[in-house]
């Protein structure tokens, strides 16, 4: 009973934007099962890897979606595999996440598991939102929404609508979302919660009012911990930016987009991202396993300016970036160059020349 009780409290604090408290919760989790409560692990874990995603490391994720899968099958549970298709809507991986899904449904539909249809929707959601599959991302969004109604759609679902919804030519289906999704985060009134409303509202404006919003939801979002969230509101405003005809001001957002989220395993996501700046003009490189390695363009750029002694901030002014985002760059610059400090960034970029960056 104690983990049906933390398993709710999971799904409100995550739609409350809180993070910090949603690990306090999965942490407890770990301490249910170390008292003997091995069948409440596979959702812990579950949690756990939503979390992760969320936080843009997917390399844990994936070891803990296998941990969870390992577990159900060990012990003959009847949870459905649920991580693993988590994983695979994140990638935008559709064949792998219907053949799974498919796999389960019956089952799935026999127990009455309610809560997983919504779940399953709603990551069915963003698969379609990242494959630019907009009007079967909206009903996938649609029927979640319909599903979860004795919980209230959360921030993470009704986003994913409004943009599924706009994207497909039906703003109309977005309007009323949007209000639900503004009176939630108004309760809420953490960074992330309001950020993520900035960024679906920014989708409805024009003009100043729409870059208004998409620099609102930049700011805010560089503040938390969920880079996913940031990755995809670099995205949305650098295609507004592109359909604006401000290509400079495009790529910069485009490229901040496709870096993170080709690392954090978004790859559908990626794509669009590697499209949009395809029509800015600009050359891209895929990024694969082998070129994860090397530096990025931008990444030089951040490197560059913070091995010359500016901070975040300043380097964010002058490329057009949220702070969040420059700290982003310079993990990846830092992992890169195996260093772990701005003072050792002058040496390391003279040592490794050109042979580290993509040209």
């Amino acid at each position: 009973m104690e983990a049906f009780v933390i398993s709710l409290s999971s799904i409100a604090t995550a739609e409350m934007g809180d993070r910090t408290q949603l690990l306090a919760l999965v942490r407890r989790y770990w301490e249910f099962e170390g008292i003997g409560a091995f069948s409440a692990l596979p959702v812990a874990l579950t949690d756990r890897v939503l979390v992760e995603l969320f936080a843009g490391r997917i390399e844990i994720a994936m070891s803990l979606a296998a941990e969870s899968d390992a577990v159900v099958e060990a012990t003959g549970g009847h949870l459905a595999q649920r991580s693993s298709i988590m994983l695979a809507n994140w990638r935008g991986r559709d064949a792998e996440a219907v053949a799974l899904i498919e796999a389960r449904r019956q089952d799935v539909l026999r127990r009455g598991e309610g809560l997983f249809l919504a779940a399953n929707d709603w990551g069915s959601a963003i698969r379609y939102n990242g494959l630019g599959r907009y009007e079967d991302a909206l009903a996938a969004a649609e029927r979640a929404a319909e599903s979860a109604r004795g919980l209230g759609p959360s921030i993470l679902l009704l986003a994913e609508l409004i943009e599924a919804a706009v994207r497909s030519g039906q703003a109309e289906r977005a309007t009323g979302p949007l209000a639900q999704l503004a009176e939630i985060a108004h309760v809420a009134g953490t960074d992330w919660a309001l950020g993520t409303h900035a960024r679906a509202a920014a989708m409805l404006a024009e003009g100043e009012a729409a870059e208004r919003l998409y620099r609102e939801a930049i700011e805010r979002l560089s503040h938390v911990k969920t880079c996913a969230t940031l990755a995809r509101a670099h995205l949305l405003y650098g295609e507004w930016l592109r359909r604006e005809h401000r290509r400079v001001d495009a790529r910069k957002q485009l490229r901040a987009a496709y870096t993170m989220l080709s690392d954090m395993g978004m790859e559908a996501f990626a794509e669009r991202a590697h499209r949009e700046l395809l029509a800015t003009g600009e050359t891209v490189r895929k990024r694969t396993v082998e070129t994860l390695d090397e530096l990025t363009p931008q990444e030089v750029q951040v490197a560059r300016l913070a091995a010359g002694g500016q901070t975040n901030p300043e380097i964010g002014a002058q490329l057009f970036l949220s702070p969040r985002t420059v700290e982003w760059h310079l993990g990846k610059v830092f992992g890169k160059l195996g260093i772990s400090s701005r003072r050792e960034l002058r040496a390391a970029l003279s040592d490794a020349g050109a042979a580290v960056i993509r040209r």
